[in-house]
């Protein structure tokens, strides 16, 4: 075994959206786990929109990265010695040690994992957080009916792809807003979307929403914001649910937009629209772990994963995930399987 390992930091806070040069690579002497300690040799790294917000210095539903301290994120990895009986060596598990090659824990947090069920990288994404956020955010908040139809903006990311099917499971029609061609074919030809908009391509917005949706829109997965929320709020029918994931449209804006005010739309069509963060649903994780399980076991739901190799390269990947280049859950791989 090597005798150092590499982890990223942040450097300084982005203004704007980030550079490379936000964050510094590090190399540090491997540590040997104490009393009750397991060392994790990582294997995949998963990128998400959330870092954006942790990088800021503001109060928001969990506290910000620190400068210089290694950069948060999920990770899937094997265990590479142990102090602690309720890990062994060549387990693989799931936890929060951020962007380096290896990580100390004292075992909290940590989700062993069995890779004959499912590829171990899943536990990052439609296994993992991004899996949960799909079912609890589309089914507790968004209530599909048989018959509705959801709209899902950032419908080809590791969220949105995995709403869209849902929908779908539970009897709707599934519209999806991307940025690409490639992936608006990829979410109707593969995933069973019944319409894609490419929104970067469209000439008006909610011209085209009305076009997908001509019985108006029950129920609206905003992952993005902006002014895609704007053109799909428009359409919305009376008792309409908008849950709200996510706006990376805006996580890198130094002002917020200025955008249509958007009460009398909520007023007058009773629609309830609510935000959510995944830790809300922490205690009921096995629920939705099942039941995604038993889906993709089925062939009811598919995955699209992008994964790019070694470290170095997370800043750039992470930079891109915000100006949407990555196609399905964004991974970074660490090291190799044992």
């Amino acid at each position: 075994m090597t005798e150092t390992y590499r982890r990223i930091v942040l450097a300084r806070r982005p203004v704007a959206m980030p550079q490379e040069s936000d964050f510094r690579m590090e190399e540090a002497s491997i540590p040997r786990p104490g009393d009750g300690e397991v060392l994790i040799r990582n294997i995949y790294l998963s990128l998400d929109p959330y870092m954006r917000g942790r990088m800021r210095d503001v109060k928001s539903y969990a506290p910000p990265q620190q400068l210089d301290e290694v950069m948060v994120g999920g990770t899937v990895g094997v265990i590479d010695s142990s102090n602690n009986g309720r890990f062994a060596v060549g387990e693989f598990v799931q936890g929060m040690l951020g962007w380096q090659e290896y990580g100390l824990s004292d075992g909290s947090g940590l989700r062993k994992l069995d890779p004959s069920l499912a590829p171990i990288s899943t536990a990052l994404g439609i296994l993992g957080m991004p899996g949960m956020t799909a079912y609890f955010g589309m089914l507790d908040l968004g209530q599909p009916k048989e018959g509705e139809t959801a709209v899902i903006s950032g419908a080809a990311g590791a969220v949105g792809a995995l709403v869209g099917q849902i929908a779908k499971i539970k009897g709707c029609r599934a519209v999806g807003i991307a940025g690409t061609d490639a992936k608006c074919r990829y979410i109707k030809d593969e995933l069973g979307f019944d319409a894609a908009i490419n929104y970067k391509t469209t000439g008006d917005l909610r011209e085209a929403v009305a076009a997908a949706c001509p019985d108006g829109v029950d129920v609206y997965f905003d992952n993005v914001g902006g002014p895609i929320t704007d053109a799909v709020l428009a359409h919305i029918n009376f008792r309409a649910r908008i849950p709200i994931c996510g706006q990376i449209s805006q996580y890198n804006n130094e002002t917020p937009e200025l955008g249509p005010r958007i009460m009398p739309l909520l007023l007058i069509n009773r629609a309830r629209m609510e935000g959510f963060i995944i830790t809300d649903f922490a205690e009921r994780w096995g629920e939705g772990l099942t039941q995604m399980g038993e889906w993709l076991a089925q062939g009811k739901l598919k995955y699209k994963e992008d994964i790019v190799k070694g470290l170095e390269n997370a800043p750039q990947a992470m930079i891109g995930l915000l100006q949407g280049a990555n196609f399905g859950k964004q991974l970074v791989q660490l090291g190799e399987m044992p």
